[in-house]
């Protein structure tokens, strides 16, 4: 095998690792930022100028807090928790372009890490495993909120992913394709979003669901279950689990950017493919914004209310949607 093609697949992996990592960081930072504009307050403004060192505080004070495992807790278990809640969020941007490709060193460089021609079959694979961290974290932890907690995540999760696996169906149906490549490709010069709006609706309130944010919170429920799977958890264990949620809204809002909003497509790509990634990287932020939008604007809402939603409107308008867009398809022959 080429030895430069094995670099070229490590320099990518560690700085889409880099890329993460540093936008976990800065997401709790522009997230605390954003809230405090909607609320009319400053937000933090003391660590560095304007509080550009916040995540860097943050961090330090995390790393010395004390490390605590219940005397009951399953240990191995309780260890390994917050391990498998963090990997998938790192791993499910492997088939995810960034862009074309570039010449660098008299060599073509893709934009991505790997196009596979499964690579939505690939990212809802990846999503599903996410769940089993929560549910180990609670039932690991020995406690009943926690027990709770991670019972509610579970079903919860469970219940959105149907529906959210239905919304991939739709892009995939228009694109004829499975890879994430040819989905953005395909979206020249239309963005999805335009022929499936309620498909891009369901998906991004299912993504929502999917990575606890609020209003879909019900896991981690303060007023009811403490602070629900994550009670247990201290120090860099507690915030594994918080880096696993920040780093799949990056996630998700990738995602929903490729299948919806034309990925890295944007004016002068064609002529300047280094601008792919700076139009991806605005609209995740647009999408990320959108997030906290909700969460600064809307109350958490009742657990029972919150599964009914899932499973009685959400579930199916997305089997309406999928049967809307493959009767069109039919009806058009197979082209937009």
């Amino acid at each position: 095998m080429d030895p430069f093609l094995i670099g070229e697949w490590v320099a990518k992996s560690v700085f889409l690792l880099f890329v993460l990592l540093t936008g976990f960081a800065y997401l709790t930072f522009y997230e605390r930022k954003a809230l405090a504009r909607i609320q009319v307050r400053i937000g933090p403004n003391r660590a560095g100028p304007g509080g550009w060192l916040q995540p860097v505080a943050d961090g330090i004070k995390l790393i010395f807090k004390e490390e605590l495992i219940p005397a009951q807790a399953y240990k191995v278990i309780f260890i390994l928790a917050p391990i498998i809640t963090v990997i998938p969020a790192f791993i499910i941007l492997a088939v995810l372009p960034w862009g074309t490709s570039i010449t660098l060193f008299g060599r073509e460089i893709n934009l991505y890490l790997t196009d596979i021609n499964v690579g939505v079959l690939y990212i809802v694979s990846i999503a599903s495993i996410s769940v089993y961290g929560i549910v180990l974290a609670g039932w690991s932890s020995n406690n009943k909120y926690a027990m709770l907690g991670g019972m509610r995540s579970s079903a919860q999760m469970i219940s959105y992913e149907l529906a959210l696996g239905l919304a991939f169906i739709g892009p995939v149906l228009l694109a004829s394709s499975m890879s994430l490549v040819d989905i953005v490709e395909a979206q020249h010069p239309i963005w999805y979003v335009v022929f499936q709006p309620i498909g891009a609706l369901i998906f991004f309130i299912a993504v929502v669901a999917e990575v606890n944010r609020a209003p879909f919170d019900m896991p981690e429920a303060e007023q009811e279950l403490t602070a629900g799977y994550h009670t247990e958890y201290s120090g860099l264990k507690f915030a594994l689990f918080f880096m696993a949620e920040y780093i799949k809204m990056i996630a998700v809002s990738a995602i929903a950017a490729t299948l919806f909003f034309g990925g890295y497509l944007g004016p002068f790509v064609d002529r300047w493919p280094i601008l792919g990634p700076v139009y991806l990287f605005l609209k995740i932020m647009i999408l990320l914004f959108v997030m906290i939008w909700i969460r600064a604007t809307l109350p958490r809402i009742r657990y029972d209310r919150l599964m009914a939603f899932g499973w009685k409107v959400l579930l199916p308008a997305a089997l309406i949607n999928v049967f809307l867009t493959a009767v069109v398809l039919v009806l058009l022959g197979g082209q937009v």
